[in-house]
């Protein structure tokens, strides 16, 4: 499979001297996704974990209910990218036939195939109660993530959705250009198990995002039965919104120092309570 990373030539300037030399940056490359040999999208990517993306792009987009509803599945390098070959089951298939008559053609990252402004900010499924978290949680989980954050290491240049509980703490970690093939990929994960026996329920644990939240990461997450979302970056006001009619708990701006709760205090804990402007 095409290497994620590319070694690009470039010329450094520090101060008023220059250096000729390579950076690593991030590979981004067409990746269709198509069901029974018909194309349904076309996203650019990074080229790894796509498994993972494929199944995780399908569940987010209500394609699939869980991964067994994909038949078979292979990764196939062609001429001009990557295509996700997907087979699905009949009773899927028809389902996602029936939506293909609507569309209006795709949207842009984040919202494919929709046909209406009221399905780019439809309401996100009501997620289920989950457990609490300590605001020590909270941090020591973010603070897991940049270790596992590979592809930025080298690059300084992708995005990162993980998902850690106190048990098992950072079960899975997906990366990617974009920040929402970064959340699918880390959804088709937890689809699998997440590298867990027996897989850890979505509401147990916390959905880390090394970027900022928008509504359509939290349709995502509802989605995939995520209570809490943890973000380095603030949200949105339609993504509070969203979170807030779903019963999702949403952590913004969480950083070494702490971190800024904007729905449902409910889940997380704390010892002390007092006003910050």
């Amino acid at each position: 499979m095409t290497d994620p990373i590319v070694r690009a030539a470039r010329v450094a300037w520090r101060g008023d001297a220059c250096a000729d030399g390579l950076r690593s940056v991030p590979r981004e490359t067409p990746v269709a996704l198509t069901y029974n040999r018909s194309t349904h999208a076309v996203m650019l990517a990074t080229p790894a974990d796509l498994e993972d993306f494929a199944i995780g792009f399908s569940r987010s987009e209500g394609v699939i209910e869980t991964a067994s509803d994909i038949l078979a599945l292979d990764i196939v390098e062609v001429a001009d990218g990557i295509e996700c070959r997907m087979d699905l089951a009949p009773d899927r298939l028809a389902v996602l036939t029936r939506r293909q008559r609507r569309l209006a053609g795709p949207s842009g990252c984040g919202l494919c195939g929709l046909d209406s402004l009221a399905a780019a900010i439809r309401p996100a499924p009501a997620v289920p109660e989950g457990r609490a978290f300590s605001a020590a949680m909270i941090q020591d989980a973010m603070r897991a993530m940049p270790e596992a954050q590979v592809l930025n290491a080298a690059t300084h240049a992708v995005h990162a959705a993980a998902f850690w509980t106190p048990e098992h703490g950072l079960v899975a970690l997906r990366e990617d250009v974009g920040r929402h093939n970064a959340l699918d990929k880390l959804a088709g994960a937890l689809a699998r198990g997440g590298g867990v026996e027996g897989g850890v329920p979505a509401a147990d644990g916390l959905v880390l995002l090394s970027s900022r939240v928008s509504v359509e990461m939290v349709q995502k997450a509802a989605t995939l039965g995520a209570a809490v979302i943890v973000a380095v970056s603030a949200p949105t006001s339609l993504a509070i919104e969203v979170a807030n009619q779903a019963g999702l708990t949403l952590v913004g701006v969480a950083r070494d120092d702490g971190f800024e709760v904007f729905t449902h205090l409910n889940r997380i804990t704390a010892r002390t309570t007092r006003h910050v402007a």
